[in-house]
C-alpha cells in the first residue's frame, strides 16, 4: 500500500510531515517519465485562439474548454509572481505549474533569485508567445488539422517517489489520510486508505485467530482463505475486504517484520496484540 508522486516538492514536504507524525514508512526512488503525443498551436494567446477558431477537422469545442482552462492556469500564476513567490510554493499547486513558468522563462518575463520567482516590471503578457498543447485524440481529420496545428510529443524523463506505508494501526493509517489529502486527490487518497483499513483489519483479525500456541502457517493461510470475503458492517454502508492466500502471506510477513508474530519452521506464534 504506497503513495508516489513525481512531484519533487511533495517528496519533500510529505516525507517531512509522515516523520513528524511517526508513520513508519519506506522511500524508493527510480528513473520515470511523462510522455504526451499531440498537437501545438504557438502564438499570442489572441492569436492561438483565432487559430482554434479556423481549425478544421478537430472538436473545436474541447480545444476551446482545455485553452480556456490554460489562460485560468496562466493568470494564476501571474497574480503569484506579481509580487513574487516561492518556486517550491508554487510546485506544490500541481505539475502544470512547471510547463507554464517554462513558457514565461524562455519570453524572458520573469526573474529567479534565491528560490524567489518574480514577474518582471513592464511585461506585456498579451504581447508574449505561447504554445497551447492538445492530445491527438482531440484531432478527426489530422490532414485538415496539421494546417495549422503542428504534431508535438515530449517525453520527459523524471523520478517517482515511492512511500511504501508500513502501519497497521487504525490511529496512525488514519492521521496519516489527514496529513496525505494535503497532497494527492481524493479519488488516490481514498484507494490507498481503505487498502491500509483493510490490510490492518486483516492483520488484526490474524492475531485475534492466534493464541498462546504456535500454529502452521500454512493452516492459517487456508482457513482465512476459505473465510474470504469478510464482510463488516458500518453505519453508512458495508466494508468488504476480499484477499488471496498470497496476499495473507505478505501481512503475516509484515506482521512479523513488525514484531508482532515470530514465524519459524513454518509456524506462527503471536508476540502482540494491535493497538
Amino acid at each position: 500500500m504506497r503513495f508516489v508522486t513525481k512531484n519533487e516538492a511533495v517528496k519533500r514536504s510529505f516525507l517531512e510531515d509522515l516523520k513528524g507524525e511517526g508513520i513508519r514508512f519506506e522511500l524508493g526512488e527510480r528513473l520515470s517519465y511523462e510522455t504526451f503525443v499531440g498537437y501545438m498551436l504557438e502564438g499570442t494567446l489572441e492569436e492561438i485562439r483565432a487559430q482554434i477558431d479556423a481549425m478544421e477537422g478537430a472538436d473545436k469545442e474541447a480545444l476551446m474548454e482545455g485553452f480556456t482552462s490554460f489562460k485560468e492556469s496562466l493568470n494564476h500564476i501571474l497574480e503569484h509572481i506579481k509580487v513574487g513567490e516561492r518556486f517550491d510554493v508554487l510546485l506544490n499547486e500541481g505539475p502544470w505549474v512547471a510547463e507554464i513558468l517554462d513558457q514565461l522563462t524562455r519570453n524572458g518575463a520573469i526573474d529567479y533569485q534565491e528560490g524567489i520567482i518574480k514577474l518582471k516590471d513592464g511585461v506585456d503578457v498579451t504581447k508574449l508567445r505561447f504554445e497551447f498543447k492538445f492530445p491527438f485524440n482531440l484531432v478527426h481529420t489530422p490532414e485538415s488539422a496539421e494546417k495549422i496545428a503542428k504534431q508535438f510529443a515530449l517525453t520527459d524523463l523524471t523520478m517517482e517517489y515511492e512511500f511504501e506505508i508500513l502501519e497497521l494501526e487504525m490511529d496512525r493509517i488514519n492521521t496519516l489520510g489527514k496529513i496525505a489529502s494535503r497532497y494527492f486527490p481524493e479519488d488516490y487518497l481514498l484507494r490507498v486508505y481503505f487498502a491500509l483499513v483493510g490490510r490492518a483489519i486483516l492483520a488484526s483479525e490474524i492475531l485475534k485467530s492466534l493464541g498462546s500456541e504456535k500454529v502452521e502457517m500454512n493452516e492459517l493461510v487456508r482457513a482465512f482463505a476459505r473465510a474470504a470475503p469478510i464482510a463488516i458492517p458500518t453505519p453508512k454502508g458495508t466494508l468488504v475486504i476480499n484477499y488471496s492466500p498470497r496476499a495473507i502471506e505478505e501481512v503475516l510477513r509484515l506482521l512479523k517484520r513488525l514484531g508482532y508474530v515470530e514465524i519459524k519452521a513454518g509456524k506462527v506464534k503471536k508476540l502482540r496484540d494491535l493497538v
